[in-house]
């Protein structure tokens, strides 16, 4: 399931073959697959990470919402000062896409969150007893205010976990399946999968979105224990399992790079 819109990429123009292998040879392969720069703007710097695919026929260069970084694809043979030459042809368009980031909310005293869909403020209350608690649209921490950041993270992804795992297990039951094991993580490119070995994998940032909106994407990966692709079949036993497909899909569409902004 892809969560981020498909205006984060740029896709270089199909190059013409090297006329020779004397050519061939003038190209410097990248030293590794994976590798960091900084792309450097008048009022900000942005890390620029070249990863290089063998499969890949051009220059892919897409925005990660997740972490607000550049990440440039790289075909077999293609250097990265190429890669390079090619962000900075773009850096316009980098920076327009860049100022539409949502502005970042750590999580600190006096902070406000989305839990569930719903606003809750963050109290720290050094004095009182317990770790972390929910009441009143408040998210309370205990203890000293340097853990309160980890104290909240921890407890949303717990939350998330404790959310998810109920309703995935009980869709299962419902399709007849069963799930093999559940992982929560911070993914940057889906908000769920399913493996066919019944393996399912979630965002926690899930735990910020409406329950709608949850429910959905838990319902989405459930199908696919049954109806592993997107044909009629799968869409109708999503709809089985969730009443809101339509709506929750737009509006993770208009509002999923939102749920970036939390914790950061």
């Amino acid at each position: 399931m892809r969560k981020v819109p498909k205006s984060r990429e740029k896709i270089a123009p199909k190059k013409t073959p090297a006329k020779s292998s004397a050519a061939r040879a003038k190209r410097r392969p990248m030293a590794e697959a994976s590798d960091v720069q900084m792309l450097n703007f008048t009022d900000r710097s942005v890390p620029l990470v070249f990863q290089q695919n063998q499969r890949a026929r051009r220059i892919i260069m897409r925005l990660d919402y997740g972490s607000s970084r550049i990440v440039v694809v790289l075909p077999k043979r293609t250097s990265r000062d190429e890669g390079k030459r090619f962000v900075l042809s773009n850096k316009e368009w980098i920076a327009e896409r860049l100022d539409q980031l949502p502005e970042t909310v750590p999580f600190e005293h006096g902070a406000v969150i989305p839990f569930l869909g719903l606003d809750h403020r963050i109290r720290h209350r050094p004095t009182a007893r317990g770790v972390v608690w929910c009441e009143d649209q408040e998210i309370h921490v205990a203890g000293q205010e340097m853990h309160l950041p980890r104290r909240v993270s921890e407890w949303l992804k717990l939350e998330a976990r404790r959310e998810i795992e109920a309703r995935a297990y009980a869709k299962a039951e419902q399709v007849g399946k069963k799930v093999k094991r559940i992982t929560i993580r911070d993914t940057k490119s889906r908000w769920g999968s399913c493996t066919s070995e019944g393996e399912l994998s979630f965002s926690w940032r899930l735990i910020f979105a409406p329950r709608h909106v949850m429910d959905y994407v838990i319902s989405h990966e459930v199908a696919h224990l049954r109806e592993m692709n997107h044909g009629p079949r799968f869409w109708k036993l999503c709809g089985e399992l969730c009443r809101t497909v339509n709506a929750s899909r737009d509006w993770l569409e208009e509002n999923g790079t939102e749920l970036y902004r939390y914790g950061r």
